[in-house]
């Protein structure tokens, strides 16, 4: 069967105390880095977690920023465009008032022009009056008679 000799009893005493001494010194600074390793890797992997809740923190953040910006822009456009049309209707305002001030101007000078041609056409119609009766009678009236006749004149001419 077995024969157990003294070789091989020595070398299962030999493997034993080998045994012994890894376990006591080799594998402790093995698993020692083991556990270090493990550790930064799931150190690593935590930051990465970290850093990927950031990034999609900041995108969100960036979105919202982007957002609120797009709104203000359209707030001041609104405003701008208030502004506009406020500044064209006031101006359409003061160019309706500066053209009827315009054209009631117009009207009063002609009103008075008229009123002007009207006296002058008046008074060259009654000397026109005065130098026909005064030829017709063949003689001079005198000018204190001639300015009366002209003054009741220009008063029957001036009556419609």
């Amino acid at each position: 069967m077995l024969e157990l000799n003294a070789t091989f009893i020595g070398q299962i005493i030999v493997f034993l105390i080998l045994v012994w001494v890894l376990a006591k010194y080799g594998v402790p600074p093995l698993t020692r880095a083991n556990s270090e390793r493990r550790k930064k890797i799931a150190d690593g992997l935590a930051a990465a977690d970290r850093g990927q809740k950031e990034l999609e923190a900041a995108a969100t953040r960036s979105e919202q920023l982007m957002r609120e910006a797009r709104e203000r822009a359209r707030t001041i456009e609104d405003q701008a465009a208030r502004r506009a049309n406020e500044l064209l209707a006031e101006a359409k305002q003061n160019a309706e008032g500066e053209g009827a001030r315009i054209v009631q101007a117009a009207r009063a000078e002609a009103d008075n022009e008229a009123a002007r041609t009207r006296e002058a056409l008046q008074r060259e119609f009654g000397q026109l009056v005065v130098a026909g009766a005064s030829r017709l009678l063949e003689r001079e009236i005198d000018p204190a008679a001639h300015a009366k006749l002209l003054a009741e004149l220009a008063r029957d001419i001036a009556r419609p």
